[in-house]
């Protein structure tokens, strides 16, 4: 049985952009430092990446339909924190973020990696911003490593 997966290696030469949400900064940024040195560790040059700054996690989608739409990236890395309050605002936030991502991931047939925490507490943002949950944006950044070759795979 032949076997068809994405290496985990940076082709270079083609554009990458991550999409951030500078609401609860302390955290996003963290997670975009982690997904800058995942890209970097992979093998991808730093001119071949480019982030976007959006007010929100609900602006998360509107800004991937136009990064996508304008052709000038191979893939893309949304990455946002929203953190539970005391209203349901979280659940309405967290849910069209996501919805809005995958709609436009497949809509465009593109690689998109998930970066938003959804989390209950700021401790647990904090947990998967680098400290002992490790650094989603990281891991967001070499799912979608994987996902750019392995997209080239099917197309070969």
């Amino acid at each position: 049985m032949k076997i068809v997966e994405g290496k985990l290696q940076v082709v270079p030469g083609k554009k990458v952009a991550i999409i951030n949400s500078r609401f609860n900064h302390i955290i996003t940024d963290r997670l975009v430092e982690g997904a800058k040195d995942a890209y970097l560790r992979h093998g991808g040059n730093e001119e071949d990446l480019e982030l976007i700054l959006v007010p929100g996690a609900f602006e998360l989608p509107l800004a991937l339909e136009r990064v996508l739409a304008s052709g000038k990236y191979e893939a893309v890395c949304c990455l946002g924190a929203v953190i539970r309050g005391a209203t349901p605002h979280f659940d309405y936030i967290s849910a069209e973020a996501t919805k809005g991502i995958a709609t436009m991931a497949l809509k465009f047939n593109k690689p998109v990696a998930f970066g938003l925490l959804t989390v209950d507490t700021i401790e647990q943002a904090i947990e998967r911003a680098g400290s002992k949950a490790g650094n989603k944006g990281a891991e967001a950044m070499v799912t979608l490593i994987e996902m750019i070759n392995l997209y080239r795979e099917i197309q070969a």
